[in-house]
């Protein structure tokens, strides 16, 4: 007698089961899987075989009373709420639950929600222009982007929005805050926040508008010395950072004597933006890796040959509000030892989130891996911290007036090139503080650069 050994796999909740078939492709496999094995069972019985069956692992089955809990929860819904709801909410709601509830990071899109997604990283939306999170049930703004509505009122990255106009935070979803925030351009929206510092909640009111991201400036901040700003990692955002790197050198005419790569308060964006930009400046060996349960969160990333900026001194300057792929770049350079990090310790987002589409219209985006920097530092809760910590300070002169020299004495040798350094200094008492005179953390990396390079220029001067 032939024996017939198999698994057969019988769920408790038929119904709900061939539901949630439907939503993916594995679980109609399974499906398929599951009917072929009953029928090899039930033509091994009709063929006189002796049939041995495998019941599954109790414990690797569904909890039975977590799903009896789960029905009775939704027929009470269905009976008792004031208002009648249809099974399709109930079961989006339960959908939007379970993603919502395993971190901050993992929610349920629907096609709107989509829609605005694809938006975002292809750099324009409509909205008050922040990247925003969830904590302890305030939304809690990560970064402000630059040049756009929120930014120019004053929201800072850390700022905690307790009141939309005169809705309480307390109890929505950031899927719900963030629908609020989004509106028609030219509508103002009142933000009731909570400031580290501040005694009161503030109250900060924006004008939303139509957000154009432009995810890549530069310009040269002194002779020889180009600056770089990172708004937001796009998908364009590697190519934009080389196109301009090549127009600094033009300009400069020849390779610059230091590089300042500016990701303060850069909320992140598209991971392989990241990886392109930091891919530019090494020769070789890993960027970045992620670890995760199944094999397809496991990936690795390196950088191929050619560093564009040969060697130039990089300082890359980050803070509290650079997040997710901020992070892996400044992780990245740090680590193969090619940038100096400034400024202070990163906000700490080291998850990979990937979204899943159901079908045409909707999708989930679930945390899938975390990453972590070529060193195997994993990012998540820690942060990047800076090689030199330098914090946000306001500069004042403490005396402003030129100082009594021999050049003011009646009568004095006249120096070479004295007529020269005095028509600079007046030009110089004439001209409008710069960028870097008036940002404290900048000013800290030019002065760090031109110090790198008088070193170098000395070392090349010994050698000769």
């Amino acid at each position: 007698m032939k024996r017939v050994r198999s698994t057969l796999q019988i769920s408790p909740l038929r119904a709900i089961a061939l539901a949630t078939c439907c939503l993916a492709a594995p679980g109609l496999a399974l499906a398929q899987d599951q009917e072929a094995q009953t029928q090899q069972i039930l033509e091994g019985i009709q063929n006189g075989e002796r049939v041995q069956i495998q019941l599954p692992d109790p414990e690797e089955q569904l909890p039975l009373d977590d799903l009896r809990k789960f029905t009775e929860v939704f027929s009470r819904i269905k009976a008792a709420y004031v208002e009648e709801v249809s099974d399709r909410k109930l079961l989006e709601s339960a959908i939007k639950g379970m993603l919502s509830d395993l971190d901050p990071h993992s929610t349920y899109l629907a096609p709107k929600d989509y829609e605005e997604l694809e938006e975002s990283t292809s750099g324009e939306f409509g909205g008050l222009g922040i990247e925003v999170g969830m904590e302890n049930g305030f939304v809690k703004v990560i970064a402000p982007i630059d040049d756009t509505p929120a930014h120019k009122a004053g929201v800072l990255a850390g700022d905690l929005i307790i009141k939309l106009d005169e809705k309480p935070v307390k109890g929505m979803s950031l899927e719900e805050a963030v629908k609020l925030m989004r509106g028609k351009p030219g509508t103002v929206l009142t933000l009731t926040i909570m400031r580290e510092g501040e005694s009161a909640p503030i109250e900060i009111d924006v004008t939303r508008d139509v957000i154009k991201v432009t995810s890549v400036k530069s310009r040269m901040i002194e002779n020889g010395y180009g600056y770089v700003r990172i708004t937001q990692f796009q998908a364009e955002t590697g190519r934009q950072f080389r196109q301009a790197l090549t127009k600094l050198e033009e300009e400069y005419g020849g390779d610059l004597d230091g590089l300042i790569i500016d990701v303060r308060n850069n909320p992140g964006g598209v991971l392989q933006a990241a990886v392109e930009t930091a891919d530019a400046l090494l020769d070789e060996g890993l960027i970045v890796y992620t670890e995760g349960r199944i094999q397809s969160s496991r990936l690795r990333f390196s950088a191929k040959a050619g560093d564009i900026m040969e060697g130039t001194p990089i300082v890359v300057l980050i803070n509290g509000g650079s997040a997710s792929a901020s992070e892996i770049l400044a992780g990245a350079l740090q680590d193969h030892g090619r940038a100096v990090i400034m400024g202070t310790k990163s906000f700490g987002k080291g998850s990979v989130q990937t979204v899943i589409p159901l079908d045409e219209t909707h999708a989930i985006k679930m945390t899938t891996a975390r990453y972590y920097t070529p060193e195997g530092r994993s990012i998540q809760a820690t942060g990047i911290k800076p090689d030199i910590e330098v914090r946000p300070a306001e500069l004042t002169e403490l005396d402003g007036r030129p100082f009594f020299t021999e050049a003011d004495l009646s009568g004095h040798l006249q120096g070479q090139d004295e007529e020269q350094e005095r028509l600079e200094r007046q030009q110089q008492a004439e001209t409008p503080a710069s960028a870097a005179e008036r940002d404290y953390q900048l000013r800290s990396a030019l002065n760090l650069l031109k110090g790198m390079n008088i070193l170098n220029r000395r070392d090349q001067g010994k050698n000769q």
